[in-house]
């Protein structure tokens, strides 16, 4: 595929900073303190806080900084996969948290 605005490169990117994330000093607890709160029910909200915080951020705090676009990115994906499991719930009454 040739993509007009590089995201199989961009993909593969965020794909390594989130691989990243995961060796990471607060990855390394058996639950990261993201699991509490989407096991508590609060994880649609800590992902959109995350973004909206992240977003503000962007060229405020140390620039135009790439890493701020990632972080909103990974929130996003995170939310993703709340609301894949959420929809899995309502439709089955199986959820993975």
């Amino acid at each position: 595929m040739n993509y007009k605005f590089n995201e199989d490169e961009l993909i593969q990117e965020l794909k390594a900073y989130i691989d990243d994330t995961y060796g990471q000093h607060y990855a390394s607890d058996k639950y990261q303190a993201t699991d509490v709160i989407i096991d508590s029910g609060h994880g649609m909200g800590f992902c959109m806080g995350n973004i909206i915080k992240y977003a503000k951020r962007y060229g405020n705090k140390d620039g135009h900084n790439r890493k701020d676009l990632l972080k909103i990115l990974h929130y996003g994906i995170i939310m993703l996969d709340i609301h894949d499991d959420r929809d899995m719930f309502f439709k089955t009454g199986e959820s993975k948290w």
